[in-house]
């Protein structure tokens, strides 16, 4: 065994082991943050509902015998009773559905699974802005922005639902749908530098960019951590599916991007512009989603074996620098950032932090990702 593979192999059953550990005491909950060590649990309706799911998929394929495919399943179908209410439903379908029911489906071909999965598709695909070729992200009010109009760069990674619908169903319109969407960020999300702005604003009515927000990034014009990794992964997942050479390339260009402001290290700031005396906030979820991005760009791009060694350089070094394997930690990541600019949930344990970890460590052993075009 080469040293590359000592860790590798190390990190993966460390994880699969503190994953089930977790599931033994959660049951089919929905947790987001560890906070003093322990996970939370949150309620079904929230964003981050899918991931757990989704870690229990990943070691279910490890470890069959392990029971985590019945606690996904389980959480499954506590998550299908916030399909019926319209007001709990957002642009987040993606990241719940594909990581439960989708993930559900393509593991066992379970109907029920298939069902929800295209319910979800439906719903998400209904909050398409026909004159702005946008998806709406929140249904909640803001006093700075009107929320009818206001698209964010996550919807990125929620679009392979659409796409897989398209697919399973035999019918276009969703796949046409993230396509427009998609083509939409690319013109108003993408900065010259290939920095990513995190929110922006369409009038609701006419569909007019009206402004950018800073969103959890700090400011306006700034460069979140996450949402770069939010971009590189999700444009990557549009040329998968779709094979238009422009999606390729934004994702190579924010993949360069978010590399260059990482430099040789692993563990990037929450905001790569933060300003001097908002620095000590890291974002290690950023740096997994990252990974994993870079692990399934490398399999469309020339820059194969760059990406792939940069991928690999991240993980291992968090690895090393940023797992809590103690049995007095449930979580995997240390130092993730939820919300600097609203001082939530700084340098924890994120569920989604922990999940992308778990994926791009499969990704790294041969394995596919939930995500990918399968």
């Amino acid at each position: 065994m080469t040293k590359t593979e000592a860790w590798l192999e190390q990190s993966w059953e460390l994880a699969l082991d503190k994953t089930l550990a977790l599931a033994a005491r959660l049951g089919d909950a929905f947790p987001h943050v560890a906070e003093g060590g322990r996970y939370d649990n949150r309620e079904e309706a929230w964003w981050t509902a899918g991931f757990y799911p989704g870690l229990l998929w990943l070691a279910n394929r490890a470890r069959p015998d392990s029971g985590a495919a019945g606690i996904a399943q389980r959480c499954e179908s506590r998550l299908e009773n916030v399909l019926y209410n319209s007001e709990a439903v957002d642009h987040d379908l993606g990241f719940i559905w594909l990581l439960s029911g989708v993930a559900a489906y393509r593991s066992t071909g379970d109907a029920e699974s298939r069902r929800r999965g295209l319910l979800a598709a439906n719903l998400l695909a209904a909050r398409f802005n026909v004159n702005g070729r946008f998806i709406r992200a929140w249904n909640f009010h803001s006093k700075d922005m009107d929320t009818r109009g206001v698209a964010i760069i996550d919807s990125m990674m929620n679009l392979p639902l659409l796409y897989w619908a398209s697919e399973e169903s035999g019918d276009p319109r969703f796949a046409a749908l993230a396509v427009q969407h998609a083509d939409t960020v690319a013109r108003e999300f993408v900065r010259a530098d290939s920095s990513i702005a995190h929110v922006v604003e369409f009038d609701p009515e006419i569909g007019k960019k009206v402004a950018e927000h800073g969103g959890q990034g700090f400011a306006p014009g700034s460069a979140w951590a996450r949402g770069t990794s939010w971009a590189l992964y999700g444009f990557t997942l549009s040329y998968g599916y779709t094979h238009d050479a422009r999606y390729l390339k934004v994702a190579e260009n924010t993949a360069d991007f978010f590399l260059s402001q990482l430099g040789d290290a692993c563990l990037p700031v929450w905001d790569f512009r933060a300003p001097e005396g908002h620095r000590g906030a890291w974002d290690s979820s950023a740096a997994a989603i990252a990974a994993s991005g870079l692990l399934e760009l490398a399999k469309y791009s020339t820059r194969a074996e760059h990406f792939t060694q940069r991928a690999e350089s991240i993980l291992m070094g968090l690895h090393h620098t940023c797992t809590a394997w103690g049995e007095e930690h449930e979580g995997l990541l240390m130092n993730g950032t939820v919300h600097y600019p609203e001082q939530k949930y700084i340098n924890v344990p994120i569920i989604y932090g922990d999940y992308f970890f778990v994926e791009a460590l499969a990704k790294l052993r041969g394995e596919e990702g939930l995500f990918s075009v399968c």
